[in-house]
């Protein structure tokens, strides 16, 4: 079943539907976009990072993100902007300073990200069991 941009459906519909394949227009996967933009180790975290921020700059970020490097906090950063989730904002004054935040396509997530942290909190014990047996 291909839906369009403009189509968008209750959760009940989701699920009825979702039996059938869901599809963009093009006959694509619609999650899979979403899935390879947020790859990587750092990616999440910093979208996280993001969302507790309005604005904020590369060292508060890279103090916030413990153990990323300067370099892959870059490469995420400019992979995250060019696909459209992170704005980035060049000031010219003395000392010249970049502020990051969501773009609006970013705060988009939110929805995302909020059932991904209801499913979290549900199956905390499970998780965080089994990564203790191993």
């Amino acid at each position: 079943m291909s839906i369009k941009n403009e189509d968008y459906m209750s959760y009940e519909e989701f699920l009825i539907k979702l039996k059938e394949g869901i599809v963009t227009k093009d006959g694509n996967c619609p999650v899979t976009p979403l899935l390879v933009m947020m790859q990587g180790r750092w990616k999440s975290q910093i979208i996280y990072e993001l969302c507790i921020y309005d604005s904020v700059r590369f060292g508060q970020l890279k103090r916030d993100l413990e153990g990323i490097t300067n370099t892959m906090l870059t490469k995420s950063l400019r992979e995250l902007e060019d696909d459209g989730l992170v704005n980035r904002i060049q000031y010219n004054e003395v000392p010249p300073h970049v502020e990051y935040s969501l773009s609006d396509m970013g705060k988009d997530l939110f929805p995302v990200f909020y059932a991904i942290m209801n499913w979290g909190f549900k199956y905390e014990e499970e998780i965080y069991d089994v990564k203790e047996d191993k």
